[in-house]
Formats: C-alpha cells, structure tokens, sequence
C-alpha cells in the first residue's frame, strides 16, 4: 500500500462520514413532521455505504488482486420501520378517531449514531494526522 492509498481511504472516511451526519441531522430536524411533499409524514433516512474496490495487478506476483480504496456512497434510503400513532385530536393531520401517524424517528438512536459518525470522523482525522506525520519524518530523514 502507497502512503497516498492510506490519506485517500481516510478522506473517503471522512467523506462518507460527512453525509452520514447530514443524513441525522435531517432526521433530527423532521422528527416532528407529519406531513411531507410526497404524503404523509416524514420517514427516516440512513446513508448507505460499500467498500470501494479496484482491481489493480500485483507487479511482484503478476496476479489480479481487488484492493480496497475506502468507501463509496451507495446513497440514502428510507427506513422501512413503522410510524408512530399519537393520539392528539388537536392536530391539523389527525384521523377521525384523532391519532396522528408520527415520523418514525427516535432521537435517542439518531443521538447514538451521531455519536458513533462523530468517533469514526475522529478516527479518520487522526490516521491522516498520523499518516502525514510519517510523511515529515520520511522527509527530515531524507534531508540528513
């Protein structure tokens, strides 16, 4: 591995981990919304991520190999769990019987998740710290 392959993973890291966290705070922001443009209230979003992988030939052996080159994001889907009915006749969205169907967003998990995006984003930011500080001391070494 290429001490350039080890800053572009993390910057793929950081990347993904990026929409990751614009992905909750959307979630956040619609935790109240009952109704959206497309119908019906808000549904929760989740980034999905893959392993980014090419295929590069080995130039010792001659073989084939898939090397990884971080993540890549496949996009942002909706979660398929079940809205909330809240009994709230008040409201200018509820039913006949007065229940409202809520966003299925729970802020305790989207708390945790952006709690884990924010570790991982850490994690990425201290691997090109570090790989950058081997770069300056591979460079001080040269000069010697």
């Amino acid at each position: 591995m290429k001490i350039f392959d080890t800053m572009r993973i993390s910057a793929s890291g950081l990347t993904a981990e990026r929409l990751r966290m614009d992905t909750i705070a959307s979630n956040i922001a619609n935790v109240n919304t009952t109704r959206t443009e497309e119908g019906g209230p808000y549904r929760r979003k989740v980034a999905v991520f893959r392993e980014n992988l090419e295929t590069e030939i080995n130039k010792q052996t001659g073989n084939i190999e898939r090397v990884s080159r971080g993540v890549k994001a496949v996009g942002v889907v909706e979660d398929d769990s079940p809205l909330q009915s809240v009994y709230d006749p008040g409201h200018p969205d509820a039913d006949e019987n007065g229940y409202v169907m809520m966003p299925n967003v729970n802020i305790l998990n989207e708390m945790v998740d952006m709690i884990a995006a924010t570790r991982a984003y850490e994690a990425n930011v201290t691997a090109i710290n570090a790989t950058k500080s081997m770069m300056l001391k591979a460079l001080e070494i040269g000069r010697r």
